[in-house]
């Protein structure tokens, strides 16, 4: 098996076995057993089980938002972040429990301002706008934590609400606030 290969069945055997039971409570045999591995395999690949959460919330973010990362498409990529979250309940909602919170929040925001960063770059060139990097990254940011932080509070409020209704509201807040953002930081 191929070192990337492994990590993933390691993950995925971590995601199987918190289904069954807390973050807290799963050992490195218990992951180990689960993929057909040692422990000293695990070892190789992860410090510890929190690495290893760390590592699958980073993976997954990778793949949760390739082709959604234009201005026309941004709200399916921030729409299939919700829908991941959901999907994976009992994972995410295990970590946001029992591992430090800033392990959601690096997730989210890599998955965030990947998103964003490619949306700012797309008008940036479309409107034919000189805008320092620094100011592009800056533009990134304040949306990035306006978008993680409506992602917590769903979170923090058992995700009942819609997510489409989230995705939905912000686009209309936004709309237009990026493109003006960027003018006014033009130079």
């Amino acid at each position: 098996m191929s070192s990337n290969t492994t990590k993933m069945a390691i993950s995925y055997a971590l995601k199987e076995i918190v289904l069954e039971k807390p973050l807290n409570k799963i050992t490195i045999q218990d992951i180990a057993s689960r993929c057909g591995i040692n422990r000293q395999t695990f070892y190789y690949h992860f410090q510890d089980i929190i690495d290893l959460v760390r590592w699958t919330l980073i993976s997954d973010a990778e793949k949760l938002v390739k082709g959604n990362k234009t201005y026309s498409t941004w709200q399916k990529g921030y729409l299939a972040v919700f829908e991941t979250i959901k999907k994976d309940k009992v994972f995410i909602l295990n970590i946001y429990h029992h591992v430090p919170r800033e392990y959601i929040t690096e997730y989210l925001y890599s998955i965030t301002l990947d998103l964003l960063n490619a949306v700012v770059e797309e008008k940036v060139k479309e409107l034919k706008l000189k805008v320092r990097d620094e100011d592009k990254l800056f533009v990134a940011n304040f949306f990035k934590y306006s978008f993680v932080g409506l992602v917590l509070d769903w979170i923090d409020k058992g995700m009942e609400m819609d997510a489409s209704l989230i995705v939905n509201k912000l686009d209309s807040i936004i709309h237009g606030t990026i493109q003006k953002a960027l003018i006014n930081a033009a130079y």
